[in-house]
């Protein structure tokens, strides 16, 4: 399908836009702090995750025969909903560019049989927070972006706590998907993975078992740590950040530090892998994982705000 606005098209993604979309995305990268890898293979194995096609889930504004812009649209069936991604080229802004892709975007996402589209902003980004009511959208939460300065640290208090973990294993996707699934049940926003998602993400090029940290009773997996490096293009390595990008317990072994200790665990690897700064996003309204990440000495140094459309 494809729609014409003056001179611009807005089209559906294929194939041979590859090289023209990862500059796309290199540019965006450069204009605004992103978490997203912009390097050619992050974004190759970005377009082949799991119940995701780019040739019906991503549209492109195209003028000239150059992309200035796009809408991505990620489906999470499981919990009706889809999050919208869009970015316009500062230049072709201001031309209904954004509203055109929303269009197509709900198509799709009604095709697909979602109830609700969200968008995460900024909150210190006041053209979008301008713009997204006028579009249908409605604030319904806010997220903390949190950081660490691990200079700080007590390590040898820490590398004790942090005894008794271990490093996620090969072919054990089964267990991390079991466990994640069971820590954020019911939570706001989490779609539950699939074994098929879990293992397409532990196998990306960017991923290492040792990244996930487990704390274990027995065999049973009961809590855990998922790490990483922030992208930062070609940062030195000093001022690369770490991220936890996810941090669980089993319900059952609440209460018991299983948490603390997981994180501890999760800080003390990015620690031996050279790194200074830890950050982290959280929902503002789990209190007791702010309170665990305060205990740290996590300290709050923005927020980003989640929109919601409900589609009829």
């Amino acid at each position: 399908m494809s729609v014409s606005n003056s001179t611009y098209t807005v089209r559906n993604y294929q194939p041979v836009d590859f090289d023209n979309f990862v500059r796309l995305n290199t540019e965006a990268g450069k204009l605004g702090p992103t978490e997203r890898g912009v390097s050619p293979q992050f974004i190759a194995e970005d377009l082949g995750r799991p119940n995701y096609s780019p040739e019906q889930d991503l549209f492109l504004v195209e003028i000239a025969g150059n992309i200035v812009g796009y809408m991505d649209v990620a489906p999470e069936l499981t919990i009706k909903r889809v999050i919208l991604d869009c970015w316009v080229q500062p230049e072709h802004r201001r031309r209904g560019l954004a509203t055109k892709l929303l269009g197509y975007a709900i198509n799709r996402a009604q095709e697909m049989g979602a109830k609700v589209a969200h968008v995460n902003i900024m909150e210190d980004n006041v053209v979008a927070k301008s713009v997204l009511p006028g579009l249908g959208f409605e604030y319904v939460r806010r997220f903390l972006e949190l950081r660490l300065d691990l200079t700080k640290l007590r390590w040898q208090d820490i590398d004790q706590a942090a005894l008794g973990g271990r490093h996620l294993r090969r072919g054990e996707e089964d267990k991390l998907t079991q466990i994640q699934n069971r820590s954020f049940a019911g939570t706001w926003g989490y779609n539950p993975n699939t074994v098929e998602e879990i293992t397409y993400r532990t196998n990306l090029s960017s991923f290492s078992p040792e990244d996930v940290v487990l704390t274990c009773d027995g065999d049973k997996v009961v809590g855990y740590c998922w790490t990483g490096l922030t992208f930062e293009g070609e940062a030195a390595i000093g001022e690369r950040k770490g991220r936890i990008y996810m941090i669980g317990t089993d319900p059952d072994y609440r209460g018991r530090g299983v948490g603390k200790r997981v994180l501890l665990a999760g800080l003390a690897h990015l620690k031996s892998k050279g790194i200074r700064v830890a950050e982290l996003t959280m929902d503002s309204e789990n209190k007791a994982a702010r309170a665990l990440y305060r205990s740290a000495g996590f300290e709050v140094r923005a927020s980003s705000l989640w929109y919601e459309k409900p589609l009829n």
